[in-house]
């Protein structure tokens, strides 16, 4: 029993240290996930057809959700791409199973410019799609911002460009944050529990979250280093809680 609640108290122990150092990061690019939050059904924004549409009008199935801009020299292609491709490897059916939704952060893009990416992309495509199955977006700058802070997505513009996080969202059909993927590659059967998931209105944490808070990017070196301000913090925050633990545990034994 008593070994127990020592596990039990070693693992709640790891889980509010990990949250509490986590959250005083303050983040200006990256990804800080709302799980279970909704998004701005009211957010309005254009469609490649020029067509003003709300966002909750679009999401009547579970959806993956995108934030790119269209003429992004960097991830935002590949990803875009992964998407096309992922679109005919998931085991549902688009339109009628889900849908992806991609949202321009960059404001001054409009929707000629989401028209020709939409064409190349499902022009690309070996297996022919319904280009209902998926819908780009433009809009300004409020709109924009009012979903992307719904997600916890932070970008920033440098230039001409923008820096900002790869990931997709699955979206419930009522707007509810269910899952984060990480990256610009992700696996067809991830993909398709993430649907399932938003379909239920579950949520589900990204393991790499945990990660993100023990490693830090040297930008520099453009590599992962172990951090160890963050880890010697939660070591010493357990270790108080075990001597705390030991201390009553002694005390309740002297008066029994």
């Amino acid at each position: 029993m008593i070994k127990r609640n020592f596990r039990l108290l070693f693992l709640s122990l790891l889980l509010s240290s990990i949250c509490v150092f986590a959250s005083t990061d303050h983040i200006e690019v990256g990804i800080d996930e709302k799980l279970g939050d909704y998004l701005p059904l009211d957010a309005q924004f254009t469609n490649s057809d020029g067509d003003i549409v709300l966002l909750g009008d679009l999401l009547k199935k579970p959806t993956l959700l995108s934030i790119v801009y269209y003429e992004c020299p960097g991830i935002c292609a590949p990803l875009l791409a992964e998407l096309g491709w992922i679109l005919g490897k998931v085991e549902l059916k688009p339109v009628e199973d889900f849908q992806i939704i991609t949202i321009s952060m960059d404001h001054t893009e409009t929707h000629e410019i989401a028209y020709r990416w939409k064409q190349n992309y499902f022009d690309g495509m070996k297996k022919k799609e319904d280009k209902n199955a998926w819908t780009f977006l433009t809009g300004d700058s409020t709109n924009v911002y009012k979903v992307t802070n719904a997600l916890g997505f932070y970008f920033k513009k440098e230039g001409k460009d923008f820096t900002h996080p790869g990931a997709i969202m699955a979206i419930s059909p009522k707007g509810k944050i269910s899952r984060y993927l990480l990256g610009v590659q992700f696996n067809p059967f991830d993909v398709k529990m993430a649907l399932l998931d938003a379909e239920s209105g579950k949520t589900n944490p990204t393991v790499a979250k945990v990660l993100k808070f023990c490693f830090s990017y040297d930008p520099d070196g453009r590599r992962y280093s172990l951090n160890v301000t963050r880890i010697s913090g939660v070591i010493v925050f357990i270790s108080l809680g075990i001597f705390l633990f030991g201390v009553v545990l002694k005390k309740k034994k002297l008066v029994s």
